[in-house]
């Protein structure tokens, strides 16, 4: 089923969902690297994709910027913004780096999602989750995350709680999860 055929969301909204692992969501545009179910675009970012400017109202991110390196985060960014419409909103969700490091200063050990069989102590854990065993390759903090994406010339870039939103698109947090160590930002186009 191609992206452009695929009727989109509530009241006609075009919405992406990049980075969505194996499953996609039903009622959005579903991009990862890899194939699944309901994944529309099969590609890498870094390379494109297969879409044209100007394509969707929103675009959402759940734990995948992290995925990429310092270098192609900004590339990443303003490939996302290229497909979003003007007035576009790109919502991202990624491991909260002050969080996991407040967790860490606390010895809170069972904040982090790393069993005792792969790290013990509470920096182990810390250094596991937040590289989340080899696949994460940029670590975020809030205002790392805003001058990333003011480089890739986003604008109205601000924090959002878990399933909270100021844009007008309510829907644009359906995909949100893992509220304990996330951090939840949007900006516009």
């Amino acid at each position: 089923m191609s992206a452009m055929a695929t009727p989109i969301g509530p009241n006609g909204v075009r919405r992406l969902n990049w980075g969505c692992g194996p499953h996609g969501a039903p009622g959005w545009i579903n991009s990862d690297r890899g194939a699944g179910p309901r994944v529309d675009l099969v590609c890498d970012i870094r390379d494109g994709l297969p879409v044209p400017d100007d394509t969707f109202d929103y675009a959402v991110s759940i734990h995948a910027l992290e995925q990429v390196t310092f270098l192609e985060a900004v590339p990443v960014l303003e490939e996302l913004r290229r497909v979003l419409r003007p007035g576009g909103v790109l919502r991202l969700s990624v491991p909260d780096l002050d969080r996991a490091i407040d967790a860490y200063r606390r010895g809170d050990r069972a904040y982090f999602h790393v069993p005792d069989s792969d790290a013990v102590s509470v920096g182990g854990k810390l250094c596991v989750q937040m590289t989340w065993y080899g696949t994460s390759r940029l670590l975020l903090t809030y205002d790392f995350l805003a001058e990333l994406l003011a480089k890739a010339r986003f604008a109205q870039i601000r924090p959002c709680g878990f399933r909270r939103t100021e844009s007008r698109f309510p829907g644009i947090v359906e995909l949100d999860d893992r509220e304990r160590e996330s951090l939840f930002v949007e900006a516009v186009k």
